[in-house]
């Protein structure tokens, strides 16, 4: 039902995406879609989720090998391995994104759910870059390494200018790079 959810949300958007096309792709009756998520709002939200870590195991990205990474071997290594481990995010959830910053238009609930998770997300980069660094980051260095890591900046590249994946994993880890190294002086 998730991926049916995701693909979904993230090829159609939240308005033309119904609970009656996802139960019809996941093969499963609208009924159960409604047992096991409870709402449309619950079933976008916990899509997200699964996109941010790659499974639907309950582990928090903190707490999987990826994001140890970010603390592990040289500086450079770091800086790739935080390029591909917010690549491989971006690329799950940019359509998921999307769908909520529409839905959040219309639905109190999730412009709200769409400011706390930009606001986490946010620490968790300032985390992240802390990690990267091993020193604190002062907030110019931390907006722009949020704003660059975003999900639009890699919709942008990648599907409106039809890059490459891994030609905006390179881009990142360049610009976090150029980030960090400016936040030194």
């Amino acid at each position: 039902m998730l991926a049916a959810a995701t693909s979904q949300f993230a090829d159609r958007g939240w308005s033309a995406t119904g609970m009656r096309d996802i139960a019809k792709q996941a093969g499963v009756s609208v009924e159960t879609v409604y047992a096991s998520f409870g709402s449309k709002t619950d079933l976008l939200l916990a899509a997200i989720d699964v996109g941010v870590v790659g499974d639907a195991e309950p582990v928090p990205l903190s707490q999987r090998p990826e994001f140890a990474a970010l603390a592990t071997g040289p500086v450079g290594d770091r800086i790739d391995a935080a390029a591909r481990l917010v690549s491989g995010i971006n690329r799950r959830v940019w359509g998921l994104r999307r769908a909520l910053a529409e839905a959040a238009g219309s639905e109190p609930q999730l412009a709200a759910k769409l400011q706390e998770l930009e606001h986490q997300r946010r620490e968790n980069t300032r985390e992240g870059a802390e990690m990267l660094t091993g020193r604190p980051v002062d907030d110019d260095v931390l907006d722009g390494l949020w704003v660059t890591m975003g999900t639009d900046a890699f919709w942008l590249m990648t599907q409106v200018g039809g890059r490459p994946v891994e030609d905006y994993e390179r881009w990142l880890a360049s610009t976090v790079r150029r980030l960090l190294h400016h936040g030194e002086a």
